[in-house]
């Protein structure tokens, strides 16, 4: 489990919405897909299976599992949303952008796309047999707005979100301005809850921060059993997908390193996998040929300073430009990476996945095309520090992430030859979580979700309103980074031509080269692993019906509703 929740980015070259986005009512399936295994769920192949089997997750989270499913925790929701909460589509930015339909059949946009309705499945339940509503889905909108804290992805302050109503099957969706970009926020990654639970007690009370620890969901699984070395999910047999999901069980171990998870993967005791193996053709695909392994590009790693004035070394600009000069990125990529993850730039632009975003020009002339230590000497030195009086930060990370801890042992070199002594803290993740989500370090090291154009990272890496207080859960955004002027460009972004949107993004990013609120390293990829032993109906790149990796919300319930047991067939 990647430290905070991710989406990937592909090389999408135009818009979010690909089909069901038009001002009509639009049915929301596959209707662009061109291939014919694809079914009306997303992915995986035609026709029914019969039930049997478990697939075992190898997923590395650097904890033993605390049992909470809460999907508006972002410690925890990456055992929630897919696996148990479902959202209104599913939005696969591997198919530039393609929606199939959820707990909403259709939508239609407003002329000037200000408001969306969406049309409610009916005949759906909880699992706990209780019936879902239209009632349910404006319940969990609107509790995002009593309680901004569960408002992950700033739809009520920043997205201009003003209402939320149902009628009948009906839930309307109201926003200020146009506000198509945030559709694949608020449709594709809102777990929907059941309001005869969330509006009673401690889940009404302490929304926020209520464990959960037997959700209901209307999703393809139920929380079974869970301790701290392993939550048990089994199919929900009231699920609304006629004969889904094919499998009976997923078990889930906590792994706390890298090392016993790839084992576990390379003798096919485990059969889904989501973190790096060093050298994995010799070490893990040449063990079997049902091993097989793909890494599509996503978004970016990035070393997180805290600019919160509090944190005085940290926000001083000299100080991060020393760090961003000091850096060979190439080389974090060769030696930490296996070269698995390219090389990331500072303009914040995944290359060459959103080229047309991208800004040679800008970073040449601020000097960051290339590594420049005697630059980041100078800067040091005007901070007052030097090879005899070094520069002493900390960085944290997830113990386990055996990639993290390579690639930082790589910065740590890097950084020593300019006059930074840089302490690496291997934290479990829970405590990791905690202290980047309230700004308690100096310096972190982290990957943020992305989506299908740079916007969508980059606004939750910038974006003011993501952000808290220090001591206070930012939902994003975690370095602090308020700029005005940068919040305008964001807001302009959902009403802009798309000409106009590729010049936003080019402003945007002139502001990672010139503030470096934050550093990149590597480009990260999605690490996945699939055994094909018994296992079958995977995601591949020649069928990329979601990302692919188990730390994917919530596409790891695409993944799982349309997996199934070969040997359960015969």
């Amino acid at each position: 489990m990647r430290a905070i929740k991710r989406v990937g980015v592909t090389a999408i070259a135009v818009g979010l919405l690909a089909a069901g986005c038009g001002g009509g009512d639009q049915p929301i399936g596959n209707t662009s897909s061109s291939n014919p295994q694809a079914s009306t769920s997303s992915g995986g192949a035609q026709g029914a299976y019969k039930k049997g089997g478990t697939v075992t997750i190898a997923n590395v989270g650097g904890q033993t599992w605390p049992c909470q499913f809460n999907p508006f925790n972002p410690a925890v929701n990456q055992q929630a949303l897919g696996f148990v909460y479902e959202p209104l589509t599913f939005v696969n930015v591997l198919k530039t952008g393609e929606t199939t339909p959820m707990l909403a059949t259709s939508f239609a946009w407003s002329p000037k796309k200000d408001s969306i309705v969406f049309t409610i499945r009916s005949g759906v339940k909880w699992s706990d047999g209780q019936a879902f509503s239209a009632d349910d889905v404006a319940f969990t909108f609107n509790l995002m707005k009593q309680q901004p804290a569960l408002d992950l992805y700033s739809l009520w302050t920043g997205a201009g979100l003003t209402s939320v109503t149902a009628a009948g099957d009906k839930v309307t969706l109201q926003f200020k301005a146009p506000a198509e970009p945030y559709f694949f926020n608020f449709a594709n990654q809102i777990g929907i809850v059941p309001k005869h639970i969330w509006s009673t007690g401690d889940a009404a009370a302490k929304s926020a921060t209520w464990a959960n620890t037997k959700p209901v969901g209307t999703g393809a699984f139920t929380v079974a059993s869970c301790s701290s070395n392993n939550i048990s999910y089994v199919a929900n047999g009231t699920y609304w997908q006629p004969g889904k999901p094919y499998l009976e069980k997923v078990q889930y171990p906590a792994y706390l390193d890298n090392n016993p998870a790839n084992l576990d993967l390379q003798s096919g005791k485990a059969q889904w996998g989501g973190q790096y193996i060093p050298n994995i053709d010799k070490f893990y695909k040449s063990k079997s040929p049902e091993n097989n392994y793909w890494f599509p590009p996503t978004a970016n790693v990035a070393i997180i300073p805290n600019l919160d004035p509090s944190h005085k070394i940290t926000s001083n600009l000299a100080i991060r430009q020393a760090i961003a000069y000091a850096l060979d990125r190439e080389q974090i990529s060769k030696i930490g990476e296996s070269g698995y993850q390219p090389a990331a730039n500072q303009a914040g632009v995944v290359t060459p996945t959103f080229d047309k975003y991208f800004d040679k020009d800008a970073l040449t002339a601020a000097g960051y095309d290339k590594p420049n230590p005697d630059k980041a000497k100078q800067l040091l030195q005007t901070a007052g520090y030097s090879s005899s009086n070094p520069l002493k930060l900390s960085v944290i990370t997830v113990t386990g992430y055996t990639d993290w801890d390579a690639s930082l042992a790589v910065v740590k070199q890097q950084l020593a030859t300019v006059g930074i002594e840089l302490t690496i803290q291997d934290l479990q993740q829970q405590s990791y979580n905690q202290k980047l989500f309230t700004g308690d370090y100096d310096l972190a090291y982290s990957s943020q979700s992305g989506g299908p154009t740079p916007y969508y990272e980059l606004r939750q890496l910038l974006y003011s309103k993501n952000s808290a207080p220090i001591g206070k859960q930012a939902s994003s955004n975690y370095q602090r980074y308020m700029k005005p002027e940068v919040d305008a460009l964001f807001d302009q972004y959902a009403s802009a031509d798309p000409d106009t949107q590729v010049k936003l993004i080019k402003q945007i990013s002139s502001y990672m080269i010139k503030d470096v609120p934050l550093i990149p390293t590597t480009e990260s990829v999605d690490w996945y692993q699939y055994n094909t032993k018994d296992i079958d109906g995977w995601p591949t790149q020649d069928n990329p019906f979601a990302q692919p990796a188990p730390y994917n919300i919530p596409d790891v319930g695409q993944v799982l509703s349309n997996l199934y047991s070969k040997s359960a067939q015969k």
